[in-house]
């Protein structure tokens, strides 16, 4: 039998490996790239750049815990027992899940902000696209509550667990278990979808970088920079949800 500490070394060293051939594969096309790379003027802009990602950065954060929140009471909404509750939750999910982000930014920002006379685009941002992302949140929680067996909560229930202790018992460890890889990605597309946020006017690092290259002329230089800024921001919540989900896994 393979030790754990074996097989995580194993999966590091392969992960290496394939990173590495990778960063190979990428060396060898722009070495055949015919483009004359210009560093320099990229270089002057690196600070408005670096605050262009810490804003992103605070806004992905700000969508992140807002979007959870929304999400559980969405979810919430959909199981009550009012009728009215669940036909609006139903209604908003599809609603917001029949639209493009794009679509839904415009008119918040544009119509709906500025006739309740709203002007401030970080905040605006943060709270479409939690909006955008509760309804997918919602429908991935309430999938995985779903998906636990009636048997086990009538078993619960034989025992003596009330309602409470049934959702924290038993369906909600099971659920979270389930729906921890589709919450992960999730979160990753809401940190690649602030990027859509530029179209508002909103100086984060997809407009900086945009800004950058107009001002020298350039496009690679600044693209490059912008998918390692958004790998720096993704990449953590995946290795994280990893983590939780393997500690989650051996808890069983």
């Amino acid at each position: 039998m393979i030790h754990p500490k074996q097989k995580l070394g194993t999966e590091l060293a392969l992960g290496l490996l394939l990173l590495a051939a990778t960063c190979g594969f990428f060396v060898f096309v722009f070495s055949r790239l015919r483009y004359q790379w210009s560093w320099a003027g990229m270089a002057e802009y690196s600070g408005q750049l670096f605050q262009g990602w810490l804003v992103t950065l605070g806004i992905s954060l700000g969508a992140l815990v807002v979007s959870a929140l929304l999400g559980v009471l969405l979810m919430i909404g959909q199981r009550t027992p009012f009728a009215s509750v669940r036909g609006f939750t139903t209604c908003y999910v599809e609603l917001i899940r029949g639209t493009p982000l794009l679509v839904q930014l415009m008119i918040g920002y544009y119509v709906v902000s500025n006739a309740l006379g709203l002007d401030n685009k970080i905040w605006i941002g943060i709270f479409l696209l939690s909006l955008f992302s509760s309804a997918y949140i919602c429908e991935i929680l309430r999938g995985g509550i779903e998906s636990v067996g009636k048997e086990q909560i009538e078993s619960a229930r034989a025992v003596g667990f009330n309602r409470a202790q049934i959702y924290r018992y038993v369906i909600v460890p099971q659920a979270l278990r389930r729906v921890l890889p589709a919450l992960t990605g999730q979160f990753v597309n809401l940190v690649k979808d602030s990027s859509l946020l530029s179209v508002l006017g909103i100086e984060e690092f997809t407009q900086e970088v945009r800004m950058a290259n107009a001002s020298n002329y350039t496009a690679l230089e600044g693209y490059l920079p912008l998918a390692v800024g958004y790998l720096i921001l993704t990449i953590p919540i995946s290795f994280l949800a990893r983590r939780l989900e393997r500690r989650m896994t051996e808890e069983v």
